[in-house]
């Protein structure tokens, strides 16, 4: 018998996602604060320190332990959690922070824990434990960026993550090895080996534009890659913006290169 509350949901939109999750009475979906889109007027919306799941028992230092893991990854002290206070079915909607997918995950299809990036995370039903899971070689540790600290998702039913450009899955076998920016990364499970690889050869290192090192993950298990890490989309936005040395002037116009456009109100 499950433990998480078992929840229906429609994932709406292409490239800019939410997600519509069905509550029963009595059910409660937990999210990070922030993230609900629209909601019910039956749905109670509390806020929660920890992750809500009851892992940690009732007191106070398990809570408090539970909460500072959240810290560890850069997230808030405390969760939001919805429950359906009503009679009958009722909605409340998620949407992601940046233009992406939304993932759906059945942690029992994957032996009821995953692994992902600190801010894939962005809604789970109630009972699914919200931790962190280091990376435990010292190589991770230096120079694995996004992937040193990661959170571990832990339970029995559904959870929903949120990642940038197009979400590709990968089942790896034993012994299969695939290399990747560590941004791109979403999420794994738990049987998959996590490791950093240096670039080899000087010009690699130091023109090759891919950074001194790379992510090596290897079966067997599955891997989620996003084709747009949040990082490098703001890194390309900061670049084109003034305070990034950007001209922000109409970019392939002949006025705008000539100067002309700032007649124009176009500074």
């Amino acid at each position: 018998m499950r433990k998480a509350h078992e929840v229906e949901f429609k994932v709406f939109g292409d490239d800019m996602q939410f997600v519509e999750i069905m509550l029963d009475p009595g059910e409660t979906i937990v999210a990070e604060a922030g993230a609900m889109m629209y909601m019910d007027k039956a749905i109670e919306m509390e806020t929660i320190f920890g992750d809500g799941s009851g892992k940690e028992g009732k007191a106070l230092m398990g809570k408090l332990m539970s909460a500072g893991k959240r810290v560890l990854t850069g997230e808030s002290l405390f969760m939001t959690a919805f429950t359906n206070r009503g009679s009958g079915k009722k909605c409340v909607a998620f949407a992601a922070p940046y233009p992406g997918k939304v993932i759906p995950f059945d942690l029992g299809d994957y032996g009821g824990t995953l692994i992902c990036q600190k801010d894939a995370f962005l809604c789970a039903a109630k009972g699914i434990s919200v931790g962190i899971a280091f990376q435990k070689k010292i190589g991770v540790g230096l120079f694995g960026g996004e992937g040193f600290i990661m959170q571990k998702l832990e339970g029995d039913g559904l959870a929903f993550m949120h990642a940038g450009g197009t979400i590709t899955k990968k089942d790896l076998q034993a012994g299969e090895t695939i290399k990747l920016d560590t941004g791109c990364l979403v999420a794994m499970d738990s049987k998959v080996d996590y490791d950093i690889q240096f670039a080899t050869g000087i010009k690699n290192a130091l023109f090759g534009g891919e950074g001194l090192a790379l992510a090596t993950l290897t079966g067997p298990g599955t891997v989620w890659l996003q084709s747009l890490p949040f990082s490098r989309l703001a890194d390309r936005i900061y670049a084109a913006s003034k305070a990034g040395g950007g001209k922000g002037k109409g970019e392939g116009s002949i006025m705008g290169n000539i100067g002309i456009g700032s007649f124009f109100g176009n500074d």
